[in-house]
C-alpha cells in the first residue's frame, strides 16, 4: 500500500478532479443551463442570436480544445505510481528520495513513440520514450529517457536536422511514423555517429511487445553529488520485471491495422485489472577520477558503458498502479524537462544533454501556453513553491502581498534564500576554461566500435531480424546512392552484415571489410538473455467450436490463469458453444473480432466435432499458422492435434496415437484425452509461453 508520503500527489490532484455527478450543468462562469441541445433563435426556424452566451462559450471552447502536439513523442500513454529505493545512496548522492527504503516517492511515467503524430500506430519501428517524473519532497525530478541507451547524434545542434529527416517528407507528408524513406537514410548515412543507434533501431528493440516489457535508459551520463560535494558519474537503467520482449516485424505491421492502440491499451488494461507494471531502477557508477579510463568518451551520448565493464547496481523499484483520470489533462499536458533536477543530481558537459536542457523548456512554453505550465495539476510539485515569478498566461495562483522582488524589506525579505544546509540546490563545482570553438572532441570520433559490439552480441535470430529490417527499410529508399552509402557504412561495423544487407538490396557487396571486427561481445545487449521465467499477463487464445472438450478447456483455464496468464476462449461466434460432455462452454470473444497477433500463444483443445469445424475454418487455421510463423508457443490436445496436422506446418513433429506428449519447435501436443495428459501438456505449454518466442522454425515457408 502507498505510504502517506506517496499518497500526497493524488491528494493534491483531488481538488482538480471534475466529476460529472457533482451538480447541474453550468457555463464556465457558473450560470446554470437548462438546454444544451438548442441554440437561442428568433422563432423555431429563425436566425441564431449572438446573445446566446451558452452557445458561444460552448462552441468557442470546442474550437480551442486542441493544443500543439509534441514535435516528437506526440503519441504516448501515461500512468501514476510509486518509487521506493532499496537502500540509502547517501554515499553517492544527497538526493532526498534516494536516502533509504523509508522514502516512497510518487511518480508519473509517460511512454511514447518518437517520430509519429498523435494519430499514428503504437507498433511502428521507432524509438520509445520512457520519461519519469518523480514528485520528490525537494521538488520535481524528471528522468527523461528512451528505450535505447544511445542516441543518433552527439551534439544537440543536429537535433532539428535529425527530426526533419525522420519526419514525413515535406513535399507530400509521407510516410507517417516510419524511418523507411529516403530523407532519414540520406541523413544517417552521411552521419557515421548515427550508425550505432540505427543498429538498435533495426533490432527488435524498436518494436516492443509491451511498454511493460521494455527497458528504459537515461541515455546521458549524469552526475550524483553527495553531501560533501563529491561527484560520481551515473547512468540510469530501468529494467522491466517481466523481462524485455519484442514483437516480430510482420506481426507489428499486422497489429498496427488490427489494433493501432495495442501498447497503450495493454498498459491501461494491465493497471485496471491489478497487474501493475514494475520496473527496477539500476545505475552504473563511475568515480570522477575514472572518467578517462575507457576507450570511449563518457560524455558521448552515442556510447554505452558495457555492463561487463561497469556492472549495474539495482537501487530501487517502481510500481505503476493508477491510470490517469483524463488523458488530455494528465498524459497530454504532462511536461518533462531534463533540467528539472533536485539537490544531489547534476549535469555533465554532454553536448546533447546541454541542448536538451534548453529545448525542453522552450517547447513547453509554446505547447502549454506560457511560463505557468508547472502549475498544471499533473506538473505541480508536491514541494511548496514560493518565488517572485508572477502573472503570465495560465496563472492559477492568487498571489497576495505587495512585493514580487528580491531583496525587499516590506515583506520581511520573503521569500528568503535557502542555504545548502537547508536544501538549496548547489551546482557541482568544477573548473571549466578554454577558448570558444565550434569543434568536437577527438574522443567522440570512434563511430563503429560499439556498433560492432552490439552486432557481435546478438543471437543468430536477432542478427537475422536486423538484416531483414535493413533490407525492408532500405528497400523503400528510391535513391540507389543512399542504399550504397549505407552498405558502405555497415561494412565498417561488420563485413558479413554489410554483405547480407547488400545481397537483399541488389547492391554490389563490399569486396573487403572496411575495418577489423574486434570480436568482443556484451551478453546484456541481447534480448535472448532477458528473463524468461513467467507467463504473467501473457494472453492465450483457446480455439473452440461446438463439441469442444469442456474438461480440457477447464484445465487450460485453471492452470494458465493460476500462473498469471490470461486465457480466452475464442469461437466462430460469441456467446457459448456446446461441449462434448453435454454442457456448454462460455465464449469470451468471437474469433472475427480479434486476431492471432493480439495473443502470445494459441491452443486447440480436443473434441472431434470442434476439431473438425476448426480444421475447416479458414480463420481458425490462420490463427494457428500465423502464431507458428511468428514463433509463438502452440499447444494441441486430443483431436485438436488434427487441426495442426492439417496445416502441414514445415518440419513440425506432432503427437501420434497413444497419447504420449510430444514437444517440438515450441509446440506441445498429445492425442490423449485424459486429465493426466492435459495437465502435462499445459505445464509444458506454460514453459513454452514463458520463453516468449521459438526461433528454430522454418517460418518463411509457412502460409498464414
Amino acid at each position: 500500500m502507498p505510504t502517506d508520503e506517496a499518497r500526497g500527489k493524488q491528494e493534491q490532484l483531488d481538488p482538480s478532479r471534475a466529476r460529472p455527478d457533482d451538480g447541474p450543468l453550468t457555463t464556465n462562469f457558473g450560470t446554470r443551463v437548462d438546454d444544451t441541445d438548442n441554440s437561442l433563435k428568433v422563432g423555431e426556424r429563425g436566425p441564431t442570436l449572438l446573445e446566446d452566451f451558452h452557445f458561444r462559450e460552448k462552441v468557442t471552447h470546442f474550437d480551442h480544445e486542441r493544443i500543439p502536439e509534441r514535435v516528437v513523442h506526440a503519441r504516448g500513454a501515461g500512468a501514476y505510481g510509486v518509487f521506493r529505493p532499496y537502500e540509502s545512496l547517501a554515499e553517492y548522492t544527497k538526493a532526498d528520495f534516494l536516502q533509504g527504503p523509508d522514502r516512497e516517492t510518487p511518480v508519473f511515467v509517460r511512454f511514447s513513440t518518437v517520430a509519429g503524430s498523435r494519430g499514428s500506430a503504437d507498433t511502428v519501428r521507432d524509438v520509445r520514450g520512457f520519461a519519469t517524473k518523480f514528485y520528490t519532497r525537494e521538488g520535481n525530478y524528471d528522468l527523461v529517457g528512451n528505450n535505447f541507451p544511445v542516441f543518433f547524434i552527439q551534439d544537440a545542434i543536429k537535433f532539428p536536422d535529425f527530426v526533419h529527416a525522420v519526419k514525413p517528407e515535406p513535399d507530400n507528408e509521407i510516410p507517417q511514423a516510419q524511418s523507411a524513406h529516403d530523407t532519414f537514410w540520406d541523413f544517417v548515412s552521411l552521419q557515421p555517429e548515427s550508425m550505432h543507434m540505427v543498429l538498435w533501431l533495426m533490432s527488435d528493440r524498436s518494436i516492443p511487445r509491451s511498454y511493460r516489457m521494455m527497458q528504459g535508459f537515461g541515455v546521458h551520463t549524469f552526475r550524483f553529488v553527495n553531501a560533501e560535494g563529491r561527484g560520481t558519474f551515473v547512468k540510469f537503467h530501468w529494467r522491466p520485471v517481466l523481462g524485455t520482449h519484442s514483437l516480430v516485424w510482420e506481426e507489428a505491421q499486422v497489429v498496427a491495422g488490427k489494433d493501432p492502440d495495442y501498447n497503450r491499451r495493454d498498459l491501461w488494461e494491465a493497471i485496471e485489472r491489478g497487474d501493475y507494471p514494475e520496473f527496477e531502477l539500476a545505475v552504473q557508477l563511475v568515480p570522477e577520477e575514472d572518467e578517462f579510463r575507457f576507450d570511449f568518451d563518457l560524455l558521448d551520448p552515442t556510447k554505452i558503458i558495457p555492463e561487463e565493464t561497469v556492472p549495474l547496481r539495482p537501487i530501487g523499484r517502481m510500481v505503476l498502479d493508477k491510470n490517469p483520470d483524463n488523458f488530455f489533462a494528465e498524459t497530454e499536458q504532462v511536461a518533462f524537462h531534463t533540467a528539472h533536477v533536485v539537490p544531489g543530481i547534476d549535469f555533465t558537459n554532454d553536448p546533447l544533454l546541454q541542448g536538451r536542457n534548453h529545448s525542453y523548456l522552450d517547447t513547453q512554453l509554446i505547447r502549454l501556453g506560457g511560463p505557468n505550465f508547472e502549475q498544471l495539476p499533473v506538473n505541480r510539485p508536491v514541494a511548496k513553491v514560493t518565488n517572485n515569478q508572477r502573472d503570465g498566461y495560465g496563472q492559477q495562483r492568487v498571489h497576495t502581498g505587495r512585493t514580487s522582488y528580491a531583496p525587499n524589506s516590506i515583506s520581511g525579505g520573503c521569500p528568503v534564500l535557502a542555504s545548502p544546509d537547508a536544501g538549496a540546490y548547489v551546482h557541482h563545482q568544477e573548473r571549466v576554461d578554454g577558448v570558444k570553438i565550434r569543434k568536437r572532441s577527438e574522443s567522440f570520433s570512434d563511430h563503429y566500435r560499439q556498433a560492432t559490439l552490439f552486432w557481435n552480441s546478438m543471437a543468430d535470430w536477432e542478427k537475422e531480424h536486423i538484416v531483414a529490417a535493413y533490407r525492408f527499410e532500405l528497400g523503400k529508399v528510391t535513391h540507389p546512392e543512399i542504399r550504397e552509402r549505407t552498405v558502405e557504412r555497415l561494412n565498417h561495423i561488420d563485413h558479413a552484415l554489410a554483405t547480407a544487407v547488400a545481397e537483399g538490396l541488389g547492391v554490389t557487396p563490399p569486396a573487403e571489410p572496411a575495418g577489423r571486427n574486434h570480436g568482443r561481445t556484451s551478453p546484456a545487449l541481447s534480448q535472448a538473455n532477458s528473463p524468461m521465467d513467467t507467463i504473467a499477463t501473457r494472453r492465450v487464445a483457446i480455439l473452440a467450436a461446438d463439441g469442444v472438450s469442456a474438461d480440457q478447456v477447464a484445465v487450460l483455464r485453471e492452470k494458465l490463469s493460476g500462473g498469471g496468464a490470461m486465457p480466452e476462449v475464442l469461437a466462430p461466434h460469441a456467446g457459448e458453444v456446446r461441449s462434448a460432455e453435454g454442457g456448454t462452454v462460455p465464449v469470451d470473444r468471437a474469433m472475427s473480432t480479434m486476431a492471432s497477433v493480439l495473443y502470445d500463444a494459441v491452443c486447440v483443445p480436443g473434441g472431434a466435432e470442434s476439431a473438425a469445424t476448426l480444421g475447416a475454418d479458414g480463420l481458425a487455421r490462420h490463427y494457428v499458422a500465423e502464431a507458428f510463423k511468428h514463433g509463438k508457443a502452440l499447444a494441441a490436445l486430443g483431436e485438436g492435434v488434427e487441426v495442426l496436422r492439417g496445416l502441414a506446418l514445415p518440419g513440425l513433429r506432432l503427437a501420434g496415437a497413444g497419447g504420449a506428449v510430444v514437444e517440438d519447435q515450441g509446440v506441445v501436443s498429445s492425442t490423449g484425452g485424459g486429465a493426466a495428459e492435459a495437465e502435462e501438456v499445459v505445464a509444458a505449454f506454460a514453459d513454452l509461453i514463458a520463453r516468449h518466442r521459438h526461433w528454430g522454425r522454418d517460418s518463411d515457408s509457412t502460409v498464414a
